[in-house]
């Protein structure tokens, strides 16, 4: 596909969007993942900055990104602990 075509079905999309109307729920939910993602990087960074004194390091990745965001503060304790039992 080149170019021109993604940009005039990109605009087609949006024009129809503007029409119909986004549907909600979805948008809702894909902006609540996209907050908790955000939070999971946080979560490991902080661990990693204060943990870092301790020897525990959790790499910054997907699925650890996912478990910490998703899970919270017991996706970082579980994650340790697989860190330091495991590893």
């Amino acid at each position: 596909m080149s170019s021109l075509w993604v940009i005039g079905l990109m605009i087609v999309l949006i024009v129809v969007l503007l029409f119909v109307g986004a549907p909600i729920k979805p948008v809702r939910l894909a902006g609540q993942a996209m907050v908790r993602v955000g939070i999971g990087v946080m979560l490991l960074f902080f661990f990693n900055v204060f943990g870092g004194t301790l020897g525990l390091y959790i790499p910054i990745n997907l699925f650890t990104t996912l478990v910490s965001g998703f899970l919270g503060i017991f996706g970082i304790v579980s994650l340790a602990a697989i860190h330091f039992f495991l590893i």
